[in-house]
Order: structure tokens, then C-alpha cells, then sequence
């Protein structure tokens, strides 16, 4: 059987294409300088805020734009992460740090068992699925759980400071939640490419070619849904921890449309996309909303300007116009005949 096949016809393995390593060392630098600089032109507790919206963001888009599943309930694991951290917080004053470990390690967790039923499916099912699941996450904060989280009207998460970590300061706050940024970016860089992070984006191209190549496809979306569970849930921790109060508001589907713009307007797909579109994004809703009443409307506006001007994300069209320039201009046939 299969006689005269041979090996060397067969596509390579996944993992032996040359992978570009790239330790993102110069990108750390730029992201946080541009954060710094952000800082004296915008309150320092609201830069904060855009940070931890760049987490969540980076998370999705790891999801979205590496792995190809678009999550409408992608907002089960921040609000996770918030929940456990002020749940530890308010009834056993948890050491602050360990609360942020602990609502990570939930919300990784949950990640990890919704994720085995998650990802067999695919396109509009996985959308539907993940917003049931967050349904149900908000459901059950809101009336069966009341008990503990007090329902709709939520309840204070006042961490107490370690050493020098005082985290009622708004400035220890940014540079705690800048650290934890880069560190997020960081990992992500290597994981996306590493071998690894070809292998996911070769699932979301051909899932067939790899699987046929004898990858168990499922273990990898199953491992990358549970890390972006797990970095959702670290946003949800620094978001309780931030503004030190939970309620359900922060698994409200409807904040989840935010992260998929954000993407959307920084370009899916590229980590510098979803920090690009997380700052941009929260601009243009936070100014919105002071200065214009009926905000809303004006924010879709503004949204569908800019998706359709830059097709590709705004990092896209950025790389786009940087090859351009790049590229060698050709002399035009009458000019090399003159020479």
C-alpha cells in the first residue's frame, strides 16, 4: 500500500519552517515610552485604564487574529478575574498580589474547561456558544450568587499596601499595570513566533493540511483559548484593583463589542494592532462621552470611518506604506535608454 510514495514529496512539518525569532526588546521600549508620554497629556488614572484595556485587547486578539475564533463572550474571563480577586479581598483579605494570581489562575481555569467544549466548534457557533457562556457567567453573579457578590449593586475591593506597594496611588497603579503590559506583550511576542505560533495561525489558514500533517489541532486551540482566558483574567484582576469595586457590569456582552473594534481598528492578527487599536479605541469612546451627548452613535460613526479606511487595521496600513517605500522604484524603459 502507498507504494512508490515517497517521504520527501510529503509538506514538511509545521514546526520545521523557519521561524523568525524576534525577542521584541526595541517594540517593549517604544510601547512603554508611548505610554509615558501619553501620561502628562491624559490623567494618569485613565492611561491606567487604557492600559489594562490593551491586556484585554492583546488576549482577544490572540484568540481572534492568531487563532481565527471570534468570541462575543470573551468577557466570562475578565469579569472572572475581577470577581476572585475581590471575592479574596473583601472576605479574607488576600494579600493583593496573590488575589491578582489567584483570579488569573480562575479565569485560566474556566478557560480551560469551557475551552474543551468551546473549541470543537467553529465560525458563528463558537460566537454564539462563547455568548451563551457569558450569559450564564452574568446570570449567576447577578441573582443565584447574590449572596456573595451582592447582586447588581456590587461591592468594594480596597487592597490593602505591601511595602512600598501602595495601591491607592495612581501612580503606583501605572506602573505596576505598564509592567504587567509589557510582560503580557513580551511572552505573547515569543509565543506567536515561536513554533508554536505558526502552528496557531496554520490552524486558522488550513486546519485540514494540519491535522492531515498528524498535529492534535484541537490540544493547541484548546491550549491558546485557556492562555487567553488566563491574560483576560489578569485584566479583570487589575480592572477590579483599579477602580476597587466589582460589580456585574464587567461581564456586560454588550463592553464586549469595545475589544472586537479595538481589534479591528488596529489590525487582527498583530500584537502592535491591539495595543494600537485598544489606545485608540478608548480615546475616541472616553472623549466621546464627555463632550457629546448621544455618544454612542457618533462612536459607531467613527468606528466605521476608520475600518474603512484602513481595511487592514491601522499596524496594517502602517506596514503597508512602510513596504512601499521600501521597495526599489523602477526606471522607466525610456530613462534606461538615455543612460
Amino acid at each position: 500500500m502507498n507504494q512508490g510514495y515517497s517521504r520527501s514529496n510529503e509538506p514538511g512539518p509545521v514546526t520545521d519552517f523557519p521561524v523568525k525569532k524576534e525577542k521584541g526588546w526595541m517594540e517593549i521600549s517604544i510601547i512603554g515610552i508611548g505610554f509615558l508620554v501619553l501620561m502628562p497629556l491624559i490623567s494618569i488614572h485613565r492611561v491606567t485604564d487604557f492600559m489594562i484595556f490593551c491586556i484585554f485587547a492583546l488576549s482577544f486578539d490572540l484568540l481572534y487574529g492568531y487563532m481565527g475564533r471570534l468570541s462575543f463572550g470573551h468577557l466570562l474571563y475578565l469579569g472572572t478575574g475581577a470577581y476572585v480577586f475581590g471575592l479574596f479581598i473583601k472576605y479574607f483579605q488576600t494579600n493583593a498580589l496573590l488575589a491578582i494570581l489567584l483570579g488569573v489562575l480562575a479565569a485560566g481555569l474556566l478557560g480551560m474547561l469551557v475551552g474543551l467544549i468551546m473549541v470543537r466548534a467553529t465560525g458563528a457557533c463558537f460566537s454564539l456558544m462563547a455568548l451563551a457562556f457569558n450569559q450564564i457567567g452574568f446570570f449567576l453573579v447577578l441573582s443565584p450568587l447574590k449572596h456573595i457578590t451582592n447582586g447588581e449593586d456590587g461591592f468594594g475591593a480596597h487592597a490593602q499596601s505591601i511595602g512600598f506597594l501602595n495601591f491607592s496611588s495612581k501612580t503606583t497603579m501605572f506602573i505596576m499595570t505598564l509592567l504587567l503590559l509589557l510582560l503580557v506583550f513580551y511572552l505573547l511576542k515569543r509565543l506567536t513566533t515561536s513554533p508554536y505560533g505558526l502552528l496557531v495561525r496554520s490552524i486558522k489558514e488550513d486546519e485540514n493540511r494540519v491535522r492531515f500533517l498528524g498535529y492534535n489541532t484541537y490540544f493547541y486551540k484548546w491550549a491558546t483559548f485557556t492562555i487567553a482566558s488566563a491574560i483576560a483574567g489578569l485584566a479583570g484582576t487589575l480592572t477590579a484593583l483599579n477602580y476597587k469595586f466589582v460589580n456585574p457590569n464587567v461581564m456586560d456582552v454588550h463592553q464586549n463589542v469595545g475589544v472586537v473594534f479595538a481589534c479591528l481598528i488596529g489590525g487582527a492578527g498583530n500584537l502592535y494592532g491591539a495595543i494600537i487599536g485598544g489606545v485608540v479605541y478608548m480615546m475616541i469612546s472616553n472623549y466621546l462621552a464627555i463632550y457629546i451627548h448621544r455618544w454612542e452613535m457618533f462612536l459607531g460613526l467613527s468606528m466605521l470611518m476608520i475600518v474603512f479606511k484602513f481595511r487592514m487595521g491601522i499596524w496594517g496600513y502602517i506596514q503597508e506604506r512602510g513596504e512601499y517605500f521600501r521597495r526599489p522604484k523602477e526606471i522607466p524603459p525610456a530613462a534606461q535608454k538615455g543612460a
